[in-house]
C-alpha cells in the first residue's frame, strides 16, 4: 500500500512542486499552519525519523540542504523559518513517511504546542 507522499511523488495525486532532484521533492502543504508551508519528502520511503539507518546518513544532510534552497526559494532565509519532523502518534505524525515540514512567513511560537 502506498502512502499519500509516494502518490504525490509518482504524480499519481496532484500537489504544487517547487523542488525536485535524484533524492527528494519539495511540496506545498495543502493545510498549511504557516504563510509558507512546505513539505520535503525522500523519494526513499522510510517510515519515520525513528527508523533511520546508518545508510541514510547522506539523504538525511541531503533533505537539509534541500531545505535550505526551498527557504532561499521562498525568500524566508533573512527573517527566518522552521523546520519539523513528527515521529509517531504523540510527535503528530499523520503519514508515516519520513518528511520534513518547512514553515516560514511569520513569527515562530516557543514552546510549539
Amino acid at each position: 500500500m502506498s502512502t499519500v507522499f509516494e502518490k504525490i511523488i509518482s504524480r499519481e495525486i496532484p500537489a504544487e512542486f517547487v523542488h525536485e532532484d535524484d533524492f527528494c521533492v519539495a511540496v506545498r502543504d495543502v493545510d498549511p499552519q504557516a504563510p509558507h508551508h512546505l513539505l520535503v519528502i525522500p523519494k526513499k520511503v522510510i517510515a519515520r525519523v525513528g527508523d533511520v539507518e546508518p545508510d541514510d546518513q547522506a539523504l538525511l544532510g541531503h533533505l537539509l540542504l534541500a531545505v535550505g534552497k526551498v527557504a532561499e526559494k521562498e525568500g524566508l532565509k533573512k527573517n527566518g523559518f522552521r523546520v519539523v519532523i513528527n515521529h509517531g502518534k504523540n510527535g503528530g505524525e499523520s503519514v508515516p513517511h519520513l518528511h520534513l515540514h518547512l514553515l516560514g512567513g511569520r513569527q515562530m511560537n516557543w514552546p510549539p504546542g
